[in-house]
């Protein structure tokens, strides 16, 4: 008889597999000058979205083809803490030890959107002065692994619900 794949497994393979797509995609970005643009950051859940599908395609083939909302959820929210949690300590070891000037351009970003905001020097002054205990590397990797727990959570209830394929013999 087949071995059932346990959530841990499946979530931790799958999470690995996600940090390394989010670390090349952070490099490429980076690389490209466009780590500062929201919408390159935003862009970047389509690869958990593909990732928890994967997973959940994985749990299924490789066990009896059935799998639990709560299993779903499970695999979903384990990858994407593994992933943030990998994914994490890489961008704070990259931007303390090897390049910081994504910290530059995160604040050039803010001062434009300040600035098309109609704020004055000391207004805007004020606001980076606030905000440069959040754009610390080390802030930078905390909201980084609470972004991809509350997001890889969120999509996972999501997803979840669509892909669970729950085993009629234990309904009854």
């Amino acid at each position: 008889m087949e071995q059932q794949p346990t959530v841990g497994k499946i979530g931790f393979r799958y999470g690995l597999i996600l940090s390394l797509i989010s670390i090349a995609y952070f490099i490429i970005l980076n690389v490209v000058g466009l780590i500062a643009n929201n919408a390159f950051g935003w862009l970047g859940y389509i690869f958990t979205i593909i990732l928890i599908v994967m997973a959940h395609k994985a749990f299924k083939d490789q066990g009896d083809g059935f799998m639990s909302y709560g299993q779903g959820l499970g695999i979903g929210t384990l990858l994407s803490v593994v992933s943030g949690v990998i994914s994490s300590v890489f961008t704070l070891i990259y931007i303390k030890f090897i390049d910081d000037s994504m910290l530059q351009a995160i604040r050039d970003k803010t001062i434009e959107q300040l600035e098309s905001q109609g704020m004055s020097d000391s207004e805007i002054e004020t606001a980076l002065e606030f905000s440069s205990a959040f754009t610390s590397p080390t802030a930078i990797a905390i909201f980084g692994i609470l972004g991809a727990l509350i997001g890889g959570f969120i999509l996972s209830l999501i997803i979840s619900a669509i892909t669970k394929n729950n085993n009629p013999e234990l309904e009854a």
